[in-house]
């Protein structure tokens, strides 16, 4: 394929293009899993969903008994897993951000094969072992160029995408008919701007692998972004599937339909990938661990200038050394790396990960606290640097403000609370920082979408609401009036839905 036909590919397949061996890849993979509405089709939904509704129709013991079984199930899927990988050509992208997006239909539809999928490491890799619960694992397998840290939430994020897009097509294909369902669209509304929140996160912790960070007690190359997404995420998705659970049953979907099937399936593979109670708990005492390196100096200054490559999910990672924006020119490979700049595992020539600082030893734990306590000081300067007639860039500007407030309160706390990582008061703390970290990947995410092109995702309303809900669970008070961003948000998701578009930051075209 030359000259245009390429890019235009790209350009159709998402509002945020992949480079065109990801979007192949994808479309291969989607088309070999085929019709997810076909019961026939042993990966379908209904199909994938069914040992679920076997736990659901019998008692608690025999719940847990299909529970076990699942584990079982999981070790038999990673085989199936990557025999169809191979034959979609994923083995052929190696940057962990880019491998995640070409996985997405697989990740979808079902949370345990998905999760298997993530951690394959390519044609002739043995599947990774069993993980035991609440405790992920402390490296990936050798070959996969996922980190440990984000197999799960990775995972987690689209399967919960998935349970969302069949909730609003619920809701929006009965609301009209049915004035008592509207209720429910603010609802979702909230749970899609938690969903991208949580994409955003885990997508730029996945472009920005490093060192470990300081106080995690982790030689594996797990960075605080990965800690962070770690716990933050299946904390946070968990009130999501609780939300998008009612929904689905006061719209009679319950465990014997498709949404309710695929809800309880993705309920019952927690434990297996990692993302349940136990396994965010796992990350928190990491997190915990971390809080004194954590509580140094704020940045002097707001970020300024572009924002960091790894927040411009549309450009492939850059690699170390290279500056922030616009150098991405002619000269990478379809995969997104640049040509002889790699080794075939998609790491840098040297040791370092792409997307990386350079700083020796400091990584993510150092530099990335830095430039994320930017991102809030930025987001609060705007509070005040609107031309007047922007309301919402306004009111997302003074929550940063706000967050930024509750951020500097927590620095002493945190300098102390290292000594006993398993306290109350130092869990307590890793839960206030990873929620501000979210904020600030929110924030980043935003300001680099908006770049002229009136995406979504470049817009305040999905980051306003991200926002309002992460201060809502901190108990940080709102400030002031401020426009509803509900509305509009659920009507980006309505509207993806009835054009058959993802429920993801990047507004993927959906092939079924």
């Amino acid at each position: 394929m030359a000259g245009p036909v390429p890019g235009a590919l790209a350009h159709r397949y998402a509002a945020l293009p992949p480079p065109l061996r990801v979007a192949l890849a994808a479309l291969r993979l989607e088309v070999l899993l085929g019709d997810p509405r076909d019961a026939a089709n042993p990966y379908s939904l209904p199909a994938l969903a069914a040992p679920a509704l076997a736990g659901a129709a019998g008692s608690a013991a025999s719940a847990g008994a299909a529970g076990a079984a699942g584990v079982g199930e999981g070790a038999r899927w990673s085989g199936r897993a990557g025999a169809l990988l191979t034959a979609a050509g994923l083995g052929q992208v190696r940057a962990a951000d880019q491998r995640v997006r070409a996985l997405r239909p697989l990740l979808r539809r079902d949370l345990a094969l998905g999760r298997a999928a993530v951690a394959w490491g390519g044609p002739g890799v043995p599947p990774p072992a069993g993980r035991v619960r609440g405790r992920a694992g402390e490296s990936s397998p050798v070959s996969s160029p996922v980190p440990a840290a984000l197999l799960g939430p990775a995972a987690l994020v689209a399967a919960a995408g998935g349970v969302l897009r069949q909730a609003a097509l619920a809701v929006a294909g009965r609301g009209s008919g049915e004035p008592a369902l509207r209720q429910w669209q603010p609802v979702l509304a909230a749970a899609f701007a938690d969903l991208l929140a949580c994409e955003s996160l885990t997508c730029v912790a996945l472009r920005r692998p490093a060192a470990p960070a300081p106080g995690t007690g982790s030689g594996s190359g797990v960075g605080l972004l990965g800690v962070v997404a770690g716990y933050v995420v299946p904390t946070v998705l968990a009130d999501v599937l609780a939300q998008l659970g009612l929904v689905l049953a006061e719209c009679g979907h319950g465990p014997a339909g498709t949404g309710g099937g695929m809800l309880a399936k993705l309920t019952g593979d927690l434990p297996l990938a990692g993302v349940d109670a136990a396994g965010a708990a796992y990350w928190q005492a990491r997190l915990a661990g971390a809080l004194p390196a954590l509580a140094g100096e704020e940045p002097r200054t707001a970020h300024r200038g572009p924002v960091p490559a790894f927040f411009r999910l549309a450009d492939p990672p850059a690699p170390a050394g290279v500056a922030a924006a616009g150098e991405q020119g002619d000269g990478h490979t379809p995969d997104g790396h640049e040509p002889d700049r790699h080794e075939p595992d998609g790491h840098e020539p040297g040791g370092h990960e792409p997307g990386g600082d350079g700083v020796g030893g400091d990584g993510v734990g150092g530099d990335d606290r830095v430039v994320l306590s930017g991102l809030l000081r930025a987001g609060a300067a705007r509070a005040d640097g609107g031309d007047g007639g922007d309301t919402g860039g306004a009111a997302l500007g003074a929550l940063a403000r706000r967050l930024l407030t509750e951020q500097r309160a927590l620095r002493r706390p945190c300098r102390t609370a290292g000594a006993d990582p398993g306290a109350v008061a130092a869990r307590a703390l890793a839960d206030r920082q990873a929620l501000l970290w979210l904020a600030a990947a929110v924030l980043g995410v935003r300001e680099a979408a908006d770049d002229g092109r009136g995406l979504f995702l470049g817009g305040t309303h999905w980051a306003l609401l991200a926002l309002t809900g992460i201060a809502g669970r901190l108990g940080v008070p709102l400030p002031g009036p401020a426009p509803d961003p509900r509305a509009p948000v659920w009507a980006e998701l309505a509207g993806r839905v009835r054009r058959g578009v993802d429920c993801d930051v990047y507004a993927t075209r959906l092939l079924w």
